[in-house]
């Protein structure tokens, strides 16, 4: 195996960790999802286990990136980002960004069905953005809504959900990344939101 291939390979298991830890996605869902035993997923996220075509494919088709992205395969000298959606936790997913590790960029287009908080913590900190529609924002004992071109900051410990603030469907821009990176751009909603 030659150096670059090895080396490449030797990156494999981090960017698995990333993309399920950003996804919140446990070992044990990992492997309901793609068909792999959890020892083996922990033992390819670990380095303990090269990666090979066969496990490769269902992860990558999971975590919705390209066999070129798990690989971090060198650029062809096409710019273009191939959005491919996923849904994740109701709402559909369209990653904007092809990196993994540091900030992520994504666009959600969250259904209106989605009106019922079910609050959260995880590791991280989250930007918002309404393109459009208005969005319920529940952070800790805040109840907002924000409407297009506002925007939300927070650290992702606090207790948080959002969804539509409404019977519309919201279109965010969605900017994540590990705890600790902030974007620095504020902005503070309009109106209030129905009592919960």
């Amino acid at each position: 195996m030659d150096d670059d291939l090895g080396r490449a390979l030797d990156t494999v298991g981090p960017r698995l960790r990333a993309l399920r830890r950003q996804s919140e996605t446990t070992l044990t869902d990992l492997s309901a999802q793609t068909g792999i035993s959890v020892s083996t997923l922990s033992r390819l996220e670990s380095g303990a286990r090269r990666p090979t075509l066969e496990l490769l494919l269902p992860l990558a088709r999971t975590h919705g990136v390209t066999l070129d992205e798990l690989v971090n395969a060198p650029p062809t000298g096409d710019p273009r980002i191939h959005l491919r959606p996923v849904t994740r936790h109701g709402m559909t997913v369209l990653p904007l960004s092809r990196r993994t590790g540091g900030i992520q960029a994504y666009k959600l287009v969250i259904p209106a069905s989605m009106q019922d908080p079910d609050p959260q913590t995880h590791e991280g900190y989250e930007w918002l953005y309404v393109l459009n529609g208005q969005l319920r924002l529940v952070l800790g004992q805040h109840n907002l809504v924000l409407a297009p071109n506002e925007a939300a900051e927070f650290d992702t410990r606090t207790s948080h959900w959002f969804g539509t603030a409404n019977a519309e469907p919201v279109e965010v821009l969605s900017l994540f990344g590990p705890q600790g990176e902030r974007t620095h751009l504020r902005a503070r909603p309009r109106t209030q939101p129905p009592p919960t």
